[in-house]
């Protein structure tokens, strides 16, 4: 429910604060007093679009902020959504704030006092507010909206979900189909890739193996001057006359004689120079051993080089690296895959598709009927509240064509209407003028106020082109249905906003040179309900009458 409004610079409206309660209530004033912005600034907090023309001449901002009251109905629901965008919220105390500020280069919203998105306000807002404008009636007249209305009603919600998803899995089907028939190599590709991939399986590189066999070449090449370096540094070491294992022994010689003279002299000297002996020994070894290893046969090297001049090919043409023509060979071996298996990977398109337009014609069957009965349910509730809004000899049927499964089913529904008893029944768009279009839209809204967890529903000017005995009948069911719900209407009628729980008056004046609006709280509407009447004493001793009257109803 909405508790409270503060407008701040939107059009005629300077600066205003009203406080709400809940059942039905009504604003009323004379055309051009600014009811229509006061319904705007709601709509503005149910994410409604913005008019930036609506800023106040002179103003750089306008700002609209309303409190809300979450109904036990809907406080999970509503918790969800802020947890899931990182917005505080008491379950304990469901209330919530929602702010917009609109300047001519920008708009900022908030619930919470945290910044949100245009389209999360409007999620949001969509499950506070339920706003019935003119553009709200003339949808009564749109197939589609009135299949909507009669799922909402049923509670169809989750069979209608059901269609929605399979169609959906079936567009993607058809996707991927496309994506296949688009991707899939023709024969002529195929040869294509079954040369590369038998060129690249030929040579059968292994994974580094250019890496090894450069290597490999480059000792080769260079195999002669590796020998001759490793023969001179094993005789520098050990086998020439004089060399460093010799020079150590004579080292090793004299440190012996210095310790017959006196052991404190050598220290641990001479065990290092063991050491240096051993691994001058060592060294040496390595080095004798590496000469094994090289090989100076002219065949093995132009093996080596030949190998390695293969890789280069494969490199050059499939690489530039190694792990590309690698790439190269899955991505042939893939396409290859597919051309082989095109037949059997379209086979599998098939089963996908028939088995889900199976399950698409199974739940859009199944929520035909369920359709069907709620139409009956909700067209016998619809008649009996068509009669006390004033059609008498009115009659509404549903008339269900069949179209094909899709997303919303397989139904298409008119409702059929004719206002006087004894007439053809028409479609509802070709026959319903707008003052009945009002009241149509009253008698189904309070139909589905059961189904319907919207809080606060508002009318703008429902009431219109109806009067007398019709206008008494419209305003007993907005009476009624703000048992349900609160209700906000603007009207014209005095008979309507007489029977209001609550009255809201806006009117314009001039202050400093300039046109403001004012809304106020009516403890007393007579006089305002005397003017909606014509003004004058007799219309103010039948306001009197008709307030009186509905305070006592």
């Amino acid at each position: 429910m909405l508790n409270y409004l503060t407008i701040n610079n939107f059009a005629l409206i300077e600066s205003a604060s009203v406080e709400f309660s809940g059942g039905f209530t009504a604003v009323t004033g004379e055309s051009g007093a600014g009811k229509s912005i006061l319904m705007s600034s709601i709509e503005l907090l149910a994410g409604g679009r913005v008019d930036r023309s609506a800023i106040r001449s002179g103003c750089k901002q306008l700002t609209v902020c309303g409190e809300f009251s979450i109904p036990d109905g809907l406080v999970t629901e509503i918790a969800r959504m802020l947890d899931e965008n990182g917005i505080e919220f008491e379950a304990e105390e469901p209330k919530l704030t929602i702010r917009r500020s609109i300047t001519q280069n920008n708009t900022r919203n908030f619930i919470n006092d945290t910044p949100v998105t245009s389209a999360f306000l409007t999620a949001v807002g969509g499950r506070l507010i339920d706003l019935h404008g003119a553009n709200e009636q003339v949808s009564l007249t749109v197939p589609a909206r009135q299949l909507e209305l009669l799922d909402n009603f049923g509670n169809l919600k989750e069979l209608r979900s059901k269609c929605s998803a399979i169609y959906d899995e079936l567009k993607q089907l058809a996707s991927e189909r496309a994506a296949f028939e688009e991707n899939l190599p023709d024969a002529d590709d195929a040869d294509r890739f079954s040369l590369i991939a038998g060129e690249i399986d030929r040579v059968s590189p292994a994974p580094g193996e250019d890496e090894e066999l450069a290597a490999r070449q480059r000792l080769g090449a260079n195999a002669r001057q590796v020998l001759e370096t490793l023969n001179m540094l094993t005789g520098m070491l050990t086998e020439n006359e004089n060399g460093i294992a010799d020079q150590l022994g004579s080292v090793y010689h004299q440190l012996t004689e210095l310790e017959k003279i006196d052991s404190s002299l050598t220290g641990n000297a001479m065990d290092v120079c063991a050491e240096l002996q051993n691994s001058v020994s060592e060294l040496s070894g390595s080095l004798a051993a590496l000469t094994e290893k090289i090989d100076l046969d002219p065949e093995t090297l132009a093996a080596t080089e030949a190998r390695l001049s293969e890789i280069h090919t494969l490199k050059r043409r499939y690489g530039p690296t190694l792990e590309q023509v690698f790439a190269t060979r899955e991505k042939a071996e893939t396409a290859l895959s597919q051309f082989r298996n095109a037949q059997k990977q379209r086979q599998e398109f098939d089963r996908r598709e028939k088995e889900l337009t199976a399950a698409l014609n199974d739940a859009a069957t199944g929520l035909s009927r369920a359709r069907k009965s709620a139409a009956g349910k909700f067209l016998q509730l619809a008649k009996e509240k068509l009669v006390l809004t004033g059609f008498d000899g009115a009659a509404l049927e549903a008339e269900f064509t069949a179209v094909a499964p899709g997303a919303n089913g397989m139904d298409k529904l008119e409702l059929l209407f004719n206002a006087n008893r004894g007439e053809e029944l028409r479609p509802l768009r070709k026959v319903a003028s707008s003052g009945e279009l009002s009241r149509l839209m009253l008698a189904l809204k309070t139909v589905l106020a059961d189904a319907d967890s919207i809080p606060t529903v508002i009318f703008d000017e429902i009431d219109m082109n109806i009067g007398g005995e019709t206008a008494n009948k419209v305003a007993n069911e907005l009476h009624t249905l703000g048992k349900k719900r609160q209700i906000l209407c603007i009207s014209h009628l005095a008979q309507v906003a007489a029977r209001a729980d609550n009255h809201f008056l806006v009117s314009k004046s001039t202050r400093d040179g300039r046109t403001v609006s004012r809304v106020e709280k009516l403890d007393d509407p007579v006089v305002e309900l005397s003017r909606m009447l014509g003004g004058g004493d007799s219309a103010l001793r039948h306001a009197g009458e008709l307030h009186k009257i509905c305070r006592e109803a």
